[in-house]
């Protein structure tokens, strides 16, 4: 247990010690304490953590909030505690003060945790299923891909660093329409390339990839006199060719661009293998004997406005072919029945808003807790270059890939500035920002605090006299203290961020505690003739540089020691 987890459960204990106290004074009485929360004021003078549980008792007490309050501190004992003072505000806040010497405690957890600093257990044992990108493997992953990769690779780790046995999975969309377009649109290019005067197809995919691959194919053949037999074959097999040769190439690249983003998959889940085990007849049969399925026109149809949505939604068309609806339930269903996983997170663009409700509706209707299945939809990302919004490669002529961004800005930059802001909010990523080198590109500014201690902790490693243990008591500088306070919010930002499911937290809390390291190294001095002290602050650097490393991690980003 953290020593800010052991505080704030011993205020709640004097909390409720008090409560029953002042009820056997007879001050007051309530049949059931509710929750007590406790929250860390925005203003350092309101102490350092604050309740309002005196203003949640006046309907069962019937006593105004603040001498319910006056109460609850008059029969408080402090003593033996960590809380220095205890104080009523406004109607009846009560402010908890804490004795300074608690956040010496910190440091002593980050020497004996290390790595390990900031990690929780409070979800072991639940298995955690978190789908993100999920791109259509018919073509290059785009800006909204590489967000998305950034946001659901740090709320694995996130959700790792709680306890959750986490598989991180990539779903394939190998089956369906999209498929069936990308098989038309090869076919097309290939045709042309051998010679046939044929149209485009109006809705293919114009991408000059589609030529690529079918010109790589005609070269690995053997030429155009090779391939003649192609145009003699049946048009599904030719293009069933087609698709498989492409889709392997896409799929490989996605895997190495992905790694080079630093982003590795447990799982790449086929959407057709849904179709090939049996998995969306066994879905359909689910919903079916749930009563949640009728037939009107041909077509089988869900019950989701039973559900609190505005209309029904087809499962099977008349022509006997399952909608894109009926996938997805399958192969959440998938997850839940068959793989047992506890909870599933999918990351999804906003587009896919509307989406939500009726796949919560069907999970509900086969039986499972649709609060199991949450979504974090993620908002456009606007790419900005001197100015404006960047909207083509100049090596291309093309939109902005992912290997695009890589090449251009680096996986560090990328993923940092992806998750400034929450995933619901929109994001302008700066591409000029992102590779500046100054304290202005807040990944340099977060990265440059660790390498600057590194650097520190280089020229005094010949210093005999820092050994030895160290009189942390001696860190009374405000500074100082702003940074072990710092260091101590770890472990609850990561569960917060986990609980809100809001990466962002972590990208503030390295730019927080790199700002807090910065003040310090600016207002105190390591290297000072008074040796206990120096000792103190090296321990101090020490710990603030092992915190760094592991949000760093978190975060899927270098740590390094020179810039």
């Amino acid at each position: 247990m953290y020593i800010r987890e052991k505080i704030e459960n011993q205020i709640k204990a004097l909390i409720a010690g008090s409560v029953d106290a002042a009820m056997e004074a007879g001050d007051f009485s309530v049949e059931a304490l509710p929750d007590i929360y406790l929250e860390v004021p925005r203003e350092k003078e309101h102490g350092d953590y604050a309740t309002n549980i005196a203003m949640q008792l006046p309907k069962q007490a019937h006593k105004a909030p603040r001498v319910i309050a006056e109460s609850i501190v008059r029969h408080m004992n402090i003593d033996s505690s960590y809380v220095e003072a205890v104080e009523i505000a406004g109607p009846g806040f009560i402010n908890f003060k804490l004795k300074s010497d608690w956040v010496y405690e910190v440091l002593l957890e980050i020497e004996a945790m290390q790595k390990n600093y900031g990690k929780t257990q409070g979800n072991a044992g639940k298995k955690y299923n978190l789908e993100f990108i999920s791109a259509n493997p018919t073509g290059p992953m785009h800006m909204g891909n590489a967000r998305g990769g950034a946001i659901g690779d740090i709320l694995a780790a996130i959700a790792e660093w709680t306890g959750y046995d986490v598989t991180r999975e990539f779903y394939v969309n190998d089956a369906g329409n999209q498929i069936a377009k990308f098989g038309d649109s090869l076919d097309a290019r290939f045709r042309q390339l051998m010679g046939e005067d044929i149209p485009f197809p109006e809705d293919g995919y114009q991408g000059n990839d589609i030529r690529v691959h079918m010109e790589e194919f005609i070269d690995q053949e053997g030429g155009a006199a090779a391939c003649q037999k192609y145009l003699t074959m049946d048009e599904a097999e030719r293009k069933g060719i087609f698709v498989d040769y492409a889709l392997e190439k896409n799929l490989k690249k996605m895997h190495a661009d992905l790694e080079k983003y630093g982003i590795h998959y447990d799982i790449w889940f086929s959407e057709q293998s849904l179709y090939d085990q049996g998995a969306i007849e066994s879905a359909l049969k689910i919903l079916q004997d749930s009563g949640a399925v009728y037939e009107k026109e041909g077509a089988l149809w869900f019950t989701t406005s039973e559900f609190g949505c505005e209309k029904d939604d087809v499962l099977v068309r008349q022509n006997g072919l399952p909608t894109y609806f009926m996938g997805d339930i399958a192969y959440h269903l998938n997850k839940f029945k068959t793989r047992g996983f506890d909870r599933c997170i999918n990351v999804w663009g906003a587009d896919h808003h509307g989406h939500i409700a009726r796949l919560k509706a069907a999970m509900q209707a086969a039986g499972v807790n649709p609060d199991h299945l949450e979504i974090v939809i993620m908002q456009l990302v606007r790419l900005m270059r001197d100015g404006e919004i960047a909207r083509m490669s100049k090596r291309k002529g093309e939109m902005i890939t992912l290997t695009d961004l890589i090449e251009e800005v680096g996986r560090d930059a990328a993923r940092f500035l992806f998750n400034m802001r929450s995933p619901d909010s929109h994001l302008d990523f700066d591409l000029d920002l992102a590779i500046e080198q100054s304290n202005e590109n807040p990944v340099f500014y977060v990265q440059y605090a660790h390498a600057r201690i590194c650097s520190i902790l280089r020229q005094m490693a010949e210093d005999k006299n820092t050994e030895g243990p160290a009189n942390l008591t001696l860190l009374r500088e405000k500074e100082e203290l702003t940074l072990l306070d710092m260091l101590s919010n770890l472990p609850n930002e990561i569960i917060v961020a986990e609980e809100k499911m809001d990466p962002s937290r972590i990208t503030h809390y390295a730019m927080d505690l790199a700002a807090a390291f910065h003040s310090f190294y600016n207002a105190c001095r390591v290297r000072v003739e008074d040796i206990e002290l120096m000792k103190a602050r090296l321990a101090l650097i020490k710990g603030t540089k092992q915190v760094l490393a592991n949000v760093l991690e978190i975060l899927g980003i270098d740590a390094p020691e020179r810039m």
